[in-house]
C-alpha cells in the first residue's frame, strides 16, 4: 500500500523489516526480496532493481509464478530502460526473458501483451498479432491491449480494423486518453472532422480528470507542469482548429461523399466481446469504490456524444443539425440533469444518423485521401501546429501524441500481484511516457462520463414470463426465449421422465421439419435464366475496405471481387505450385481422378448420353509428386498443340467433400479410359492450417478486408473454438484444365471466399439459394442424394425448370463471395491453384439457413460439420447482438439445448445413472454420435467396457442398453455456468445515447 502509493521510503523500511521478521508470514522471502526489487524499478533504480530480480532467479527454491513475474519484470525494463545496453541487444533481452516468462505461466495475458509490444517495435508485425490475440484468449485482455492492436491496424493502414480494437479499449476503459487520441488522429486521417472533435474532446476531458484526482489526492498544483501540459496543449489546438473548420462546414447532403469509417455513435454499438463489457463491469466496481464524489457510476452503455454548446463552454460549435426545436435548445445549457442531457443527445444522435449519405459506386471512389478541401486544410494547419507531424492516410509516426507520466500505474489484485506495466497502449500516444514509467498507482478515476437509461438494454427478465400450460397438449408446459433458466428449470421439472427425450430440434415446437422448397413461381425469360453475374472492381486498397464491398456481396447470391490482388498487394506467389514444393514438398494432397469432359457436358461412362451423376476416384499424394503431374500435364499440352495444332479449352473447379470411388494406387501419368477419354488428377484439400509450416501464406492473407478473412471477431466461425479444416482454416487445391468441383451448396449453408492463384483461370457456374429446392428435385429425378452424392447439373435440364444460372470466369487475382446458401460448381480453364475457406457473417440470414441446414442434415442422415448448439452457445459468450431476429434465432438455439440438457439429465438420474463431470479441454473439438454422427451437447454417453471411448447420444445409447446398464454419462459443463451464460444472453439495444458531463 505504501509503495502503491508512492511513499517508497516507508515502504522499503517496513519489507526490510519483513525480511528479519521469523514469525509466520502469508509472503515467503523470495516474494518479499520481489517486492524490494520492483520498489527499486519504481523509483527508476533500475541497475538496482535488475540485480535484485536476477538474484532472486539465481535462488534454487523460486516458484514458477514468481519467476513469470520477474522475467515479466525484466524483460519490461530492457525494452523500456536506455541504460541497461545498445538498443538491439535491449530488445534481444526483452523477448528472450518475456517468452520466460511466458513458458513459466502461459496462462498470463499480460507477458503475452508485453511480447506483442516488444514484436511491435522490432516491427514483427505478425508475431505481435499473434501475442496479442492469445493475450485477449487468456482472458485478460484489457484496454492498453486492445489499444495497441488498433495502432498495429492503424499501422497496417487497416482503419476499420484499427476503429473496432479502439472502439474496445474506451468500452473496456472510458478514460483511456491514448485510445481516444488515437481514435481522433484516425478519424482525421479519413476526413471526418466531426468525430475526430468528438474524440479528441474526449481525450481532454480524461487528462483533465486525471488532474484534478492527482490533485486532490496530493495536494498538488491543479495544473504542475508535466508531460499532461503539453498533450492538452497539443490536443487544444487541435480541437480549437476543428471547431473552426466545423462551424465552416456544410450540412451534409445527399450529393456528400461516402464516410471511409461509420461515426464513432455507430462503431460503438457494433457487436462487441462480452469479455470486453464484464472486464468494464469489474473495472466500475473497484472505481466506484475509489470514487469520492456521491455520483453513481455508469454500466455498459453508450459512447460519451459529441460536445455541445453548454453554457460554460467558451468557444460552441455552431449547430449544424437539420432540425432543433426549441425545447432541444433548452436542454443545452447549463445546469442540464442528466436524463434530460440523455434525451438531448438521443435526439441529436438521431438526427445526425439520419442524413442521407451517398453510396458511390466502389469502381469509382477511388481517391484514398481526405474527403473534402476542408479536411486538407485541417491536416494542413494541424502540422503546422504540432511541429509538422504526418496525420495522412500512410502509416503514424510515434511522435504524434505523448502520453502522461500518471498514466503509468500499476494494479496489486487480491488474489495475487499481478504488476500491470504502465499505461504502455499505443505507439501513436505513449513512448515518452513508457521512458519515464515510475510503476506508481497515483491516479484516482472519478465517476464515468457517461450515463445511459434503462431502456438502452432489453432485460426479459422484467417481463416476468410464467409457465403457461396448454390443455390440449396435457397441460405440458410451453416454453419462451422470455424464460429465465430457473423458470426454464421448474418447466422442465414438469416433464414426464416416463420416456426418453429422444426427440430434440433447436428450433421452436411447432416448426415444420425442414425440407426443400419450391422454386418461386415467376416464369423467366431465357434471358433472365442467363442472368449477368454482379461483379465490381477494385481499383486500390480503399476500395477494398469501404464498407460498401461487404454490403454488396451480402445483397447477391454470388459475386465477383476482381482486381482484389492488385490492390491489396496480395503476393500471390506464395499459393504457387514452385513456392509450395520448396516449403514442403511432403505434406499431403487428396487427389481426385476424373473424366476430361467440356464444362457444358456430363457424358456417362460410355459416352452415349448426357447424365447428372459425377464420378471421380479417391487417392492421395503429395505436393511434390502432384507437381510433377502438373508440370508434365502443361508439356504434354505444349506437345499436343505442336503435333495437332490447337488444344481444346477445358474448364474449372476448385474442391468440395464429396467423392465417389476411393482408389488407393494412384499413378500420376496421364490416362485414357477404354473408350478413348482422356483422365486427369485434380489436387484437392490440401491443407494450410498449421502456422508453423505455412506462416508466410496465412500472414499475407491478413491484407484482406476484415469480412473475407479466416478469423475476424465478426466471423461467426471464428467463434467455434476447434478448427474445422477447410471452413475457419485454408485449404488450396491444385488443379489442371477440367479438374472439377462438383455442384454443392456449402457446408451448414455458411458463406465462402475463393481466391485464384493463376496462372490460368476457373469457369464458375452458379444458382440462387431460394432454387436449390429445384435442383434437389432434379438430383432424385437422376437417382443422384443432393448431399451425399457427386453431380454436375445439365444445364438445359435447369433451364426447362425455370432456375437461372450464373456463370462467369474467375481469373488469377480475383475473389469469389458465395453467399449463404448459393448453389455452385466450378471447373478449371487452365493449370491454376485456388485457396478457399467458409465465413460467417453475424446476421440473421446466415444464422436461419445454418439452423435450417442443421436440422436438415439431421433427416438426412448427414452430419453437419459445424456444431451449431456448440456455436451458438459461445455466441452467447463472446458477443452482443443488437439484431432482433439473430437475437431471437440464437435465444431459441440455447433454451432448446438448455431444456434438453435439464430434461435428459432428469431422465437419466430417474434411471438411477450417476452424472459426472468430466469438463472440456482448450481447443477440445465437438463431439459427435459414434453412431448417427448427430451432435451431442453437454450430456455425453459412453460404454463402460469400451476400450476407445466412443461418444453415443441418448437415442443410440438406449439402442445399445435400454435400461443404460453399462453407460456411463458425461457432463462438459456446469448446468450453473450454463444457466449463468443463458441469462446473461439478453438483447443488446443500440437506441438511446447518453450524455457526458
Amino acid at each position: 500500500m505504501l509503495k502503491a502509493n508512492g511513499e517508497f521510503r516507508t515502504a522499503l523500511k517496513h519489507l526490510q523489516l519483513a525480511l528479519i521478521d521469523t514469525s509466520p508470514s502469508t509472503f515467503t522471502d523470495l516474494q518479499v526480496k520481489f517486492q524490494i526489487a520492483h520498489l527499486y524499478e519504481v523509483q527508476n533504480k533500475h541497475k538496482a532493481a535488475k540485480e535484485s530480480y536476477e538474484f532472486i532467479l539465481n535462488n534454487k527454491n523460486v516458484s514458477l509464478d514468481l519467476k513469470a513475474d520477474i522475467y515479466r519484470q525484466l524483460g519490461w525494463m530492457y525494452h523500456c530502460v536506455e541504460c541497461l545496453g545498445e538498443k538491439k541487444e535491449r530488445e534481444s533481452n526483452a523477448l528472450l526473458f518475456l517468452q520466460k516468462s511466458i513458458e513459466a505461466d502461459p496462462k498470463c495475458g499480460q507477458s503475452l501483451y508485453l511480447l506483442g509490444r516488444c514484436y511491435a517495435g522490432v516491427n514483427k508485425v505478425h508475431d505481435a498479432f499473434l501475442a496479442y490475440r492469445n493475450s485477449v484468449e487468456k482472458s485478460e485482455g484489457n484496454a492498453d491491449t486492445w489499444c495497441s492492436i488498433g495502432v498495429l491496424y492503424q499501422q497496417q493502414n487497416q482503419p476499420t480494423d484499427a476503429l473496432q480494437a479502439y472502439i474496445c479499449a474506451v468500452q473496456l476503459d472510458k478514460e483511456h486518453r491514448s485510445a481516444w487520441t488515437n481514435l481522433g488522429i484516425l478519424y482525421e486521417s479519413c476526413g471526418q472532422l466531426r468525430d475526430a472533435y468528438a474524440c479528441y474532446s474526449n481525450a481532454i476531458k480524461r487528462i483533465a480528470n486525471k488532474k484534478i484526482g492527482n490533485a486532490q489526492e496530493g495536494n498538488k498544483t491543479l495544473y504542475a507542469k508535466s508531460s499532461t501540459n503539453g498533450l492538452t496543449k497539443g490536443l487544444a489546438q487541435r480541437v480549437k482548429f476543428l471547431e473552426s473548420q466545423l462551424s465552416q462546414a456544410p450540412l451534409p447532403s445527399i450529393t456528400s461523399k461516402r464516410r471511409q469509417l461509420c461515426s464513432i455513435e455507430e462503431a460503438w454499438n457494433l457487436p462487441i466481446s462480452l469479455e470486453i463489457n464484464s472486464r468494464q463491469q469489474q473495472q466500475q466496481t473497484i472505481q466506484m469504490q475509489q470514487r469520492q464524489f456521491g455520483k453513481n457510476p455508469s454500466v455498459q452503455g453508450p459512447p460519451p456524444p459529441y460536445p455541445h454548446s453548454h453554457g460554460n463552454t467558451g468557444n460552441p460549435i455552431p449547430a449544424k443539425r437539420v432540425k432543433e426545436d426549441t425545447e432541444h435548445t433548452a436542454r443545452n445549457r447549463t445546469d442540464a440533469t442528466p436524463n434530460s442531457s440523455q434525451q438531448q443527445h438521443q435526439m441529436n444522435s438521431a438526427q445526425f444518423l439520419q442524413q442521407p449519405l451517398n453510396r458511390q459506386s466502389i469502381k469509382t471512389s477511388s481517391s484514398p485521401g481526405p474527403a473534402s478541401s476542408a479536411t486538407s486544410a485541417a491536416n494542413e494547419a494541424i502540422s503546422e501546429r504540432t511541429n509538422s507531424q504526418s496525420y495522412g492516410s500512410e502509416i503514424i509516426s510515434s511522435d504524434n501524441i505523448k502520453e502522461d507520466n500518471d498514466a503509468n500505474d500499476f494494479e496489486l489484485t487480491e488474489q495475487k500481484l499481478q504488476i500491470r506495466c504502465p499505461n504502455i497502449s499505443t505507439k501513436l500516444a505513449e513512448d515518452d511516457a513508457l521512458n519515464n514509467y515510475n510503476g506508481t498507482n497515483v491516479a484516482i478515476k472519478y465517476e464515468s462520463l457517461t450515463h445511459f437509461n434503462d431502456d438502452t438494454q432489453t432485460n426479459f427478465k422484467d417481463q416476468k414470463p410464467k409457465v403457461e400450460y396448454d390443455n390440449d397438449q396435457e397441460s405440458l408446459p410451453t416454453f419462451n426465449i422470455q424464460m429465465d433458466s430457473k423458470q426454464l428449470w421448474a418447466a422442465v421439472k414438469q416433464l414426464s421422465v416416463d420416456e426418453p427425450p429422444i426427440n430434440f430440434s433447436i428450433t421452436t415446437k411447432n416448426t415444420p421439419p425442414p425440407s426443400p422448397p419450391d422454386c418461386p413461381p415467376q416464369r423467366l425469360t431465357r434471358d433472365q435464366l442467363l442472368t449477368p453475374t454482379p461483379s465490381v472492381h477494385l481499383e486500390n486498397k480503399k476500395n477494398a475496405f469501404s464498407p460498401q464491398l461487404q454490403e454488396f456481396c451480402l445483397k447477391h447470391p454470388i459475386a465477383v471481387v476482381r482486381g482484389l490482388a492488385g490492390a491489396l498487394k496480395l503476393d500471390l506467389g506464395l499459393f504457387s505450385t514452385k513456392t509450395l514444393v520448396e516449403a514442403n514438398p511432403d505434406h499431403s494432397v487428396e487427389v481426385r481422378t476424373q473424366v476430361n469432359q467440356s464444362p457444358d457436358e456430363n457424358w456417362d461412362v460410355s459416352q452415349a448420353k448426357r447424365v447428372w451423376a459425377c464420378i471421380s476416384h479417391r487417392s492421395h499424394t503429395t505436393i511434390a509428386k502432384y507437381a510433377q503431374y502438373q508440370a508434365s500435364s502443361f508439356q504434354d499440352s505444349l506437345k499436343d498443340e505442336g503435333d495437332k495444332g490447337s488444344a481444346g479449352s477445358q474448364v474449372m473447379s476448385d474442391s468440395d467433400s464429396k467423392d465417389s470411388v476411393s482408389n488407393s494406387n494412384i499413378n500420376l501419368r496421364r490416362k485414357r479410359q477404354k473408350n478413348g477419354s482422356k483422365m486427369l488428377r485434380f489436387g484437392t484439400n490440401v491443407d494450410l492450417s498449421d502456422e508453423r509450416k505455412w506462416k508466410p501464406q496465412l500472414s499475407e492473407l491478413q491484407k484482406l478486408p476484415a469480412f473475407a478473412r479466416v478469423i475476424s471477431a465478426a466471423n461467426m466461425l471464428s467463434h467455434v473454438g476447434h478448427v474445422i479444416l477447410g471452413m475457419n482454416t485454408v485449404q488450396l487445391y491444385m488443379k489442371v484444365p477440367g479438374s472439377r468441383t462438383p455442384g454443392h451448396q456449402e457446408n451448414n449453408n455458411f458463406c465462402s471466399i475463393n481466391i485464384n492463384i493463376g496462372p490460368g483461370d476457373c469457369e464458375w457456374f452458379a444458382v440462387p439459394d431460394s432454387y436449390w429446392g429445384g435442383i434437389h428435385n432434379l438430383c432424385e429425378k437422376n437417382n443422384i442424394s443432393y448431399l451425399h452424392g457427386s453431380w454436375w447439373p445439365v444445364l438445359e435440364d435447369l433451364y426447362k425448370e425455370n432456375i437461372p444460372v450464373y456463370r462467369f470466369i474467375q481469373k488469377p487475382g480475383d475473389l469469389v463471395w458465395v453467399n449463404a446458401g448459393c448453389v455452385h460448381w466450378v471447373q478449371s480453364v487452365g493449370w491454376c491453384n485456388n485457396i478457399a475457406w467458409n465465413v460467417g457473417p453475424l446476421t440473421a440470414r446466415q444464422y436461419s439457413l445454418a439452423i435450417e441446414r442443421y436440422e436438415w442434415n439431421k433427416l438426412q442422415s448427414f452430419k453437419s460439420i459445424v456444431p451449431m448448439v456448440h456455436l451458438s452457445w459461445n455466441l452467447a459468450r463472446n458477443i452482443k447482438v443488437s439484431d432482433v431476429k439473430l437475437f431471437e434465432l440464437i435465444k431459441m438455439c440455447l433454451l432448446q439445448s438448455l431444456k434438453n440438457v435439464f430434461h435428459i439429465q432428469e431422465y437419466v438420474k430417474s434411471k438411477g445413472v450417476e452424472v459426472r463431470f468430466n469438463g472440456r479441454g482448450k481447443n477440445e473439438a465437438s463431439h459427435y454420435c459414434g453412431q448417427c454422427e448427430v451432435e451431442v451437447f453437454n450430456v455425453l454417453f459412453i460404454r463402460e467396457q469400451e476400450k476407445r471411448h466412443v461418444v453415443h447420444c441418448l437415442p443410440c445409447s438406449l439402442k445399445l442398453s435400454p435400461s443404460l446398464q453399462g453407460i456411463v454419462c458425461l457432463e462438459e459443463y456446469r448446468l450453473s455456468e450454463l444457466q449463468q451464460v443463458y441469462d446473461s444472453f439478453t438483447l443488446y439495444r443500440t437506441q438511446g445515447l447518453g450524455q457526458a458531463h
